[in-house]
């Protein structure tokens, strides 16, 4: 409520009063705030608290220091609700500090339980579970580490293990967490804290049991006490680690209780029996029995362990277990190369035979021998020695493999028959010994023959190979062999002569025809009865030019096959050896040649009797035509040719008509080509191309009257007399103007320089601006007047009506006027007017100008107004002012305005007036005396002040009468006190009296309607108030004759006026103009 008084004092009479709330809220000074706040005996702990929130943040520390040290316990509950209330404000860190400071863990446990849920703070949890550990909550601690996810685990373990709790389950908790299980055993045992290892591993995580019994181990622990906790967890304790951590430490024996009982179980773990075949092989008690009859132990670790104990147990384990890699290194290690080759044979394994067998393995030559002498001798399985030799060609080691093979295939053994073996020794002997092949063959009958040999002739065994294919009848390859790779035709002839087997006459034919002996493998052919290579045959006795023995051949093949290819060959052949007669005897009889292609084919090659047959028997008369034209048999070719009714065999044979100069019969073939509008142009092009100009005109000229007859013949006769004729080009455009192709005429028109033809055809084509153009630039032989007019207004471009001006100026002057006339609805005025000002000519258009000055367009009425000025016609000049004003009127008045003519003076003052330049037209009129037209534009201006100038100076001048005048022209302007002033001043107050009397009956007039209009007025007002006064009094006359209204009934609960009879009195009637009634001014009705 108050704001404006001694703070200080009055905080001073709280304190003394015992007001320290008050006191505190009025004090400024720190030093008073902490006298006072440590009486919290007699402040409310509430109002204290808040009272912390309207310090800052370093009074508020010193006050919460202040109360800490007055009373410890009593004020620690009030410092802890602060802290609490403003943690935000003063920081955490610092209230922190505040509690360490004071050493009270009992305030820090309350103030951080608070905001312990919300901190992620790893060093506020470590405080935390200090403080509950140092004030005894150790069921707090417990909860907080094994929640809590932010504390430090090192710290807080080492914490833990200092302070030494009765209760270890708050350590046991950080340790199990976080993996400091030996720090925890190791705890535990040293203080003889046994019950809680038990639990630990028991009940908390079982899974960490061996490293509890690592640790326990480590720390010299009892091993009954030991082994009582690992049967204490039995199947719940991991067997691997645990066998790690015993195995480390060389205490393994200690499982063996253990592992039996599992095993007695049924446990088919791995770690298990690999723990307990350790023992046993420790003990040497059997291990080879468990090695070879245990099915469950890993024998990749068991080898592992048995590698420095005993290298041949090592070898069992890792058999068992197909450890190739491990088997290999440990007997090399220890040189058991037989052991070692006995597993390689049985395994059969091709990745490990490559592997042993690798040229870097320095043991490679050891397990060799062992193989062929020990390991494959004593194998009797085919599979084993097969893979065997499979390694060592995959390895590339055929000396090898030979020895090997010699040993089991030429050495009587179980293998000595075999087919593959047999095989094999041949194709490697091919491989790495070829000398000694040749004696393999010949001891050797169960190998595949076929095979081998084409393996013998892919190593270039050629002679081997011949021997092989022999050996087994192969015959056609053995001559293949003959043919392609000893490449001795005359033993592959003689080899054929002695089998006489028609494959391999065959095969003797096609290498003779590789080698170009086609008549001899013609024959081959032949003998071998073989029709299958007749394509290659046919190519080759072509090449060769052999017609005579292909026939042979042909009629060979086309008694076995009808193809259509060997019966066109045959024709074909008929033909290059001149046996015409055969031809025409083949085509009668049944056949499938190709007629078509044949006949093609001859035409091409310049055979053309030959083809001349083909196509008269098939009827292809097109070709039949090209054929006699090549023979030069032209009537024969126009005969065929109107049989085909092809525009192609047309053409053809028109242009060999033409070129052989049978003009008649071309033109035969001409009419038919030129009705199909493709085809014309080039016809035409053709003619011209060699000069025959009069032939091609004579025809067209033809073809006009086909019934088939088109545009493109009308239009090219066009363009042919446009070229040659000119003399038949107009008449011919105008007989058939809608027949023709204009545009194309054009350009043959314009290529030739016709202009009267071309105008002509632009005007038809509705092309106005070209026509226009060609007129204006061809003019001593286009230009016709009347002509030239009509096609103008039609132009589009408006360029070419202001060319048009320039030329009929340049060249026609005289006809301007009738040509602008006619565009005059097109051109605008003033760019014509501009050409003509610019060339001089003005004078020449004038009529043109006098008929377009009604558009009042500025440049024509400046140039008509500047003629009439030079003509001094002042009268059309005024007319052509008053009736046209788009023009530069100041700058006319001006130019006229000094002229000698006393007329054009005064059309200048008339311009002026017009312009309203009052005084200059005044001073122009009065100048030249024209007081008349000086007073009529006084009049006409308006203006008070140049009237009474204007008599002014008439009194200056004497001009009585004038003066006078002026008074009734300027009646309106002048002032009447003014004009009398003047004339009583100048003494011509008789000159004055007419229009003093005019004055004076004018105004008396305007006062008698004045008068007049009051009266009236007043007369209005006076039957206005009547009327309104005769309302009011009717209306009073009808209210008084109105009944009174029946009020309305009581309602419940109101009593009525004594006296009334249950009715209230009506209310007093107002509006309408009346005053209001007095109640009951009408007697009283009778009630119901």
């Amino acid at each position: 409520m108050f704001s404006h008084y001694d703070r200080p004092r009055i905080a001073q009479l709280c304190e003394k009063a015992g007001l320290y709330v008050r006191a505190l809220q009025h004090y400024t000074e720190l030093p008073d705030i902490k006298r006072v706040i440590v009486n919290t005996h007699a402040i409310e702990p509430q109002s204290l608290v808040e009272f912390f929130g309207t310090l800052s943040r370093e009074w508020a520390l010193e006050c919460m220091k202040d109360l800490l040290l007055v009373n410890l316990r009593g004020n620690l509950q009030i410092i802890v609700q602060v802290a609490k209330e403003y943690c935000e404000q003063l920081g955490v860190d610092a209230c922190i500090k505040i509690f360490e400071q004071f050493k009270s863990y009992e305030g820090l446990y309350f103030f951080l339980g608070s905001y312990l849920s919300s901190s992620e703070d790893p060093e506020i949890h470590f405080k935390y579970i200090e403080a509950a550990a140092k004030t005894g909550q150790i069921k707090e601690v417990e909860r907080v580490t094994r929640e809590s996810n932010f504390y430090d685990p090192e710290k807080t373990k080492n914490f833990l293990m200092e302070a030494k709790l009765p209760d270890a389950r708050p350590l046991i908790n950080v340790c199990d967490r976080f993996g400091f299980v030996p720090d925890l055993t190791h705890y535990l045992y040293s203080n003889n804290m046994l019950r809680y290892i038990e639990g630990y591993v028991q009940k908390v995580n079982p899974g960490n049991a061996p490293l509890v019994v690592g640790q326990l181990l480590d720390d010299e622990c009892p091993e009954d006490f030991i082994k009582g906790l690992i049967l204490s967890v039995r199947s719940l304790l991991p067997v691997e680690p645990l066998v790690e951590e015993c195995e480390k430490r060389n205490r393994l024996r200690l499982l063996t209780q253990f592992l039996e009982h599992l095993v007695s179980e049924g446990s088919q773990d791995v770690h298990v029996h690999n723990a307990l075949g350790k023992i046993i092989i420790d003990s040497n008690n059997n291990p080879e029995h468990f090695l070879t009859t245990n099915p469950y132990y890993d024998s990749r670790v068991v080898g592992k362990y048995c590698e420095k104990r005993d290298p041949t147990l090592a070898v069992v384990a890792y058999r068992r277990g197909q450890c190739d890699e491990e088997l290999i290194n440990v007997t090399n290690k220890n040189s058991l190369f037989k052991l070692q080759a006995r597993y390689v044979v049985e395994r059969m394994d091709a990745d490990l035979w490559e592997k042993v067998l690798n040229p870097e393995n320095v043991y490679r030559r050891q397990l060799i021998d062992q193989v062929v002498s020990t390991a494959l001798p004593e194998s009797k399985s085919p599979e084993q020695v097969s893979a065997a030799v499979k390694a060592f060609m995959t390895a590339d080691l055929p000396h090898e493999l030979i020895e090997l093979l010699e040993k089991i295939v030429l050495q009587n053994s179980a293998f000595s028959g075999n087919f593959n073996l047999q095989n094999l020794l041949i194709l490697t002997a091919i491989k790495a010994d070829p000398s000694r092949v040749m004696d393999y063959i010949n001891r050797l009958d169960n190998f595949d023959g076929p095979a081998v040999g084409e393996v013998a002739v892919e190593a270039q065994l050629y002679e081997e190979a011949f021997a092989i294919f022999k050996k087994f009848n192969l015959n056609v390859q053995a001559v293949n062999v003959l043919l392609d790779n000893i490449q001795n035709i005359e033993r592959a002839v003689e080899f054929a002569f002695r089998v006489e087997e028609d494959a391999v006459w065959s095969q003797v034919a096609k290498a003779q025809l590789r080698e170009g002996l086609v008549s001899d493998a013609i024959e081959s052919f032949i003998r071998a009865d073989d029709m299958t290579q007749f394509l290659d045959v046919i190519r080759a006795a072509e090449d060769a030019n052999v017609y005579h023995d292909l026939v042979r051949y042909l009629l060979m093949v086309r008694q076995k096959a009808k193809e259509p290819k060997v019966d066109s060959e045959l024709i074909y052949a008929y033909a290059k050896i001149d046996r015409l007669s055969e031809i025409e005897e083949f085509i009668l009889m049944p056949n499938v040649a190709n007629l078509q292609n044949v006949g093609d084919r001859l035409y091409d090659e310049a055979l053309y009797e030959a083809a001349k047959i083909i196509f008269a028997f098939i009827s292809n008369w097109a070709k039949l035509a090209s054929t006699l034209v090549k023979l030069r048999q032209f009537q024969g070719a126009v005969d065929a040719a109107r049989k085909a009714n092809s525009s192609k065999t047309w053409k053809e044979v028109c242009f060999a008509c033409v070129d052989a100069e049978e003009f008649r019969l071309a033109q035969m073939c001409g009419l038919n080509i030129i009705i199909q509008v493709d085809d014309l142009e080039e016809v035409s092009e053709y003619y011209q191309n060699r000069g025959c100009f009069n032939e091609l005109i004579s025809l067209m000229e033809s073809g006009l009257g086909l019934e088939r007859a088109h545009m493109g013949i009308f239009t090219e006769l066009g363009v042919l007399y446009a070229r040659y004729r000119p003399e038949k080009l107009m008449e011919h455009i105008k007989l058939f103007s809608t027949r023709l192709n204009i545009p194309k005429l054009i350009r043959a028109c314009d290529e030739q320089q016709h202009w009267m033809e071309l105008t002509y055809l632009y005007i038809q084509y509705d092309e106005f601006d070209n026509a226009a153009t060609t007129i204006m630039n061809h003019s001593p032989e286009a230009w016709d007047h009347m002509q030239f007019k009509d096609v103008a207004v039609k132009v589009a471009n408006v360029e070419l009506y202001y060319k048009a001006v320039h030329f009929y100026l340049q060249e026609h002057p005289d006809l301007i006027n009738d040509l602008l006339n006619v565009l005059a609805l097109r051109v605008d005025h003033t760019r014509v007017v501009d050409i003509m000002r610019k060339a001089g000519h003005l004078h020449l258009v004038k009529p043109y100008m006098i008929a377009v000055q009604s558009n009042n367009v500025a440049a024509v009425n400046e140039a008509l107004n500047g003629i009439y000025v030079e003509e001094e016609d002042y009268e059309r000049l005024r007319e052509s002012i008053d009736l046209h004003d788009n023009f530069d009127q100041i700058g006319l008045a001006q130019k006229i305005e000094k002229h000698e003519l006393l007329e054009m003076r005064r059309v200048a003052a008339y311009i002026y007036k017009k312009a309203g330049r009052w005084k200059q037209s005044i001073a122009l009129s009065k100048k030249d005396n024209l007081y008349k037209d000086a007073m009529e534009t006084a009049s006409q201006s308006g203006d008070r002040e140049l009237a009474e100038e204007l008599l002014v100076y008439f009194i200056e001048k004497g001009k009585k009468e004038c003066f006078a005048s002026c008074l009734f022209v300027c009646y309106d302007l002048i002032r009447p006190d003014i004009a009398l002033e003047l004339a009583w001043m100048n003494k011509m107050i008789d000159f004055a009296f007419p229009y003093l009397l005019q004055f004076i009956r004018e105004y008396t007039g305007k006062v008698d309607e004045l008068v007049k209009d009051k009266i009236e007025a007043q007369n209005e007002v006076k039957a206005k108030e009547k009327e309104e006064k005769d309302v009011i009094a009717q209306q009073n006359m009808y209210a008084q004759l109105l009944p009174l209204a029946l009020p309305a009934p009581p309602m419940p609960g109101m009593g009525s006026a004594p006296g009334m009879g249950g009715f209230a009195p009506p209310p007093p009637m107002g509006g309408m103009g009346m005053p209001p009634m007095p109640p009951f001014g009408m007697p009283p009705m009778s009630s119901f």
